[in-house]
């Protein structure tokens, strides 16, 4: 497929440049994906679409503040930092801005010096390992230091951290928020947990790679970013009797999705287990795991928008966005909604 079908034209002023104040009150399209009709309401009322013995699954990754500002020890040169994994000990993968300044062996000082980093190598994709070095406990002296690494497409600075974190959020790995998750409350999800339908956790750090552009014309030849999951036995567990029940599996998110259509065999069983998933999901992909995504706007050429588009098909979803955009929708991380069923 060509990359071009998944392109459409935003106005910049729908691009959400900070969350609603009551989460579960943005708006959310409703989308039928056999049929492509359209319904428009808010986020709170989700719990209506969703039947009593359904399964809605959820990632608790945890962004953490990754984006260090800092300066090169000898010349003072302004330096930015993102980080994306650790590696071992205080070795880290990072990106880097400007790069230029990040040369093997250079250092770097962050806070009133309170953090050092060396460069130790080049990645393949032009980041960099460093190594840090710091008085206690690591991530202590991040949480002072660092701040969320929101998208660049944000311009605002965050308020408040919580802010690009969800309620449920847990495991600590992420350098990105899994976004559809932004609009729950705990109160909601107790509402639904009343209603009958099962709530499960699976874990998925997204990586920066979410935001990085599709570069070849051919999509196919588009080479996927790794991410690590991990769904426990209790997880796959409930999954898998719900299905055997005739319940509906709904993910909230490409990245809960990419979990499951990663440890999904043929027949659409959850197998429980940890690792890293490069799945690459586009039009053609034949769905094994979910019946229903709930998910942002997001960015067009995206591989976030070929995903969305194999579930719903490619006409649907651009249809949708069309749509979305008559109607004003807030678009991207801090937007509103879609529930596809």
């Amino acid at each position: 497929m060509n990359l071009h079908e998944f392109y459409y034209d935003l106005p910049e002023e729908l691009i959400a440049q900070e969350p609603l104040l009551n989460r579960d009150e943005s708006r959310i399209m409703i989308l039928n994906r056999r049929t492509g009709e359209i319904k428009h309401d808010i986020f709170k009322n989700i719990i209506n679409y969703l039947n009593h013995n359904d399964c809605l699954v959820l990632n608790d990754t945890k962004v953490i503040p990754a984006r260090l500002i800092g300066v090169r020890e000898d010349t003072g040169g302004k330096i930015e930092f993102v980080l994306l994994r650790r590696l071992k000990n205080n070795e880290w993968e990072i990106l880097v801005k400007p790069g230029r300044r990040a040369k093997i062996g250079s250092t770097f000082l962050f806070g009133n010096g309170e953090l050092k980093a060396e460069v130790l190598s080049t990645t393949e994709v032009g980041g960099r390992i460093v190594r840090f070095s710091y008085e206690g406990i690591f991530e202590e002296v991040l949480d002072k230091l660092g701040e969320m690494p929101v998208p660049p497409y944000i311009k605002k600075k965050l308020k408040d951290k919580n802010m690009y974190q969800t309620v449920y959020a847990k495991h600590e790995g992420s350098a990105a928020a899994p976004t559809a998750g932004l609009h729950f409350t705990n109160e909601l999800l107790e509402k639904i947990k009343e209603k009958g339908v099962k709530i499960v956790f699976v874990t998925l750090h997204v990586g920066l790679g979410t935001f990085r552009p599709v570069k070849e014309e051919i999509i196919e030849e588009h080479k996927m970013h790794s991410e690590f999951y991990v769904v426990k036995e209790d997880a796959a567990e409930t999954i898998n009797n719900v299905k055997k029940n005739g319940g509906r599996i709904i993910s909230v998110g490409t990245t809960s999705t990419r979990t499951l259509e990663s440890v999904a065999d043929e027949n659409g069983v959850i197998k429980p287990g940890s690792g890293w998933t490069d799945i690459f999901i586009y039009p053609g992909y034949k769905y094994k795991a979910i019946d229903g995504l709930i998910t942002n706007f997001h960015l067009p050429e995206s591989t976030l928008i070929m995903m969305i588009s194999a579930f719903a098909g490619r006409d649907n979803v651009m249809n949708a966005y069309k749509v979305a955009i008559e109607n004003k929708y807030r678009f991207y991380s801090f937007g509103d909604a879609m529930l596809i069923i």
